[in-house]
């Protein structure tokens, strides 16, 4: 297999581990608090992510390294969980899936701001394009189910897309589960923090699906699928690669509807499908002439 077809089967596997997570965390704010949620996660993997770098003896990141860890922490692991814990409160996870058909062109901004990368002006058309079904979905129904919900998806989109970007820039440099396992030590002690300052009176509350969703969200979504995500981004480039998340919907409505019941609606699906058909126009434009 060449590098190119490895690179989009490592951020193939990692769409797919991620496209789980807003379900996941529907599931968990039901009866977890989205603040306590978002600081959970974060500790728990950044503990397991703590002994694996003891465990395989990884080098430290230098200081300039370091600098940019905290960027990815800042979106990855403080920033999207968060923003999208609290959307959750207000949309459900089918409608806010829709709204992750927009990372591949936030991705590949800031791939161009952060990391240079040239792409043909065609890829920016399907990119742009994708964004556009997205769009005219959230103005057609989102905005009437709660403008606050999908605000805070667009913000969590923002930071998310700087996140990516940044640590596939890293991932060259450290390796891509070194880069998730770093910017998840860099705020550990904050999110141990933050974890104790909003920790429940009890948990007699919380029924078996939360924790699952919590314990997902903590090993897939936060650690796992990074492992994965960074390497193929580095590998075939941020933002050739970073179009695999316009698959991310389907399988986020799939989730939705089987695992959770929620109504997906004819309108989500046509956007949805929209949206996939320009992961193949972008990835063949994606790089220079």
């Amino acid at each position: 297999m060449d590098t190119a077809s490895r690179a989009w089967l490592n951020g193939f596997i990692g769409v797919l581990i991620f496209s789980g997570s807003l379900p996941a965390t529907r599931v968990a704010v039901a009866d977890f608090d989205p603040v306590f949620l978002t600081a959970a996660r974060a500790a728990i993997a950044g503990l397991i992510a703590l002994a694996v770098l003891a465990l395989l003896r990884a080098p430290r990141p230098t200081r300039e390294q370091a600098r940019r860890l905290l960027i990815v922490a800042a979106g990855v692991v403080v920033g999207f969980p968060l923003l999208t814990a609290m959307a959750l409160r207000h949309v459900t996870s089918a409608h806010s899936t829709v709204f992750i058909a927009l990372l591949p062109l936030s991705t590949a901004a800031f791939g161009v701001l952060r990391g240079g990368e040239r792409p043909r002006a065609a890829f920016w058309l399907f990119s742009v394009l994708g964004s556009l079904f997205v769009i005219g979905f959230a103005a057609a129904q989102g905005l009437r189910a709660s403008p606050v919900g999908d605000l805070l998806m667009l913000a969590a989109i923002v930071v998310c897309g700087l996140g990516y970007a940044e640590g596939a820039r890293l991932s060259r440099a450290l390796g891509g589960w070194q880069v998730i396992c770093w910017a998840l030590v860099v705020s550990l002690p904050v999110m141990l923090a933050l974890m104790a300052a909003r920790w429940p009176a009890g948990f007699d509350g919380v029924g078996l699906p939360a924790w699952l969703g919590l314990a997902y969200v903590s090993l897939f979504s936060m650690l796992i699928g990074f492992v994965f995500w960074y390497r193929g981004l580095a590998q075939g480039g941020i933002a050739a690669v970073g179009q695999l998340q316009l698959l991310q919907p389907l399988f986020g409505l799939a989730l939705a509807a089987g695992l959770l019941r929620e109504s997906v609606s004819p309108a989500m699906l046509a956007v949805t499908v929209a949206v996939i058909g320009c992961v193949a126009g972008a990835r063949r434009f994606s790089r220079p002439r």
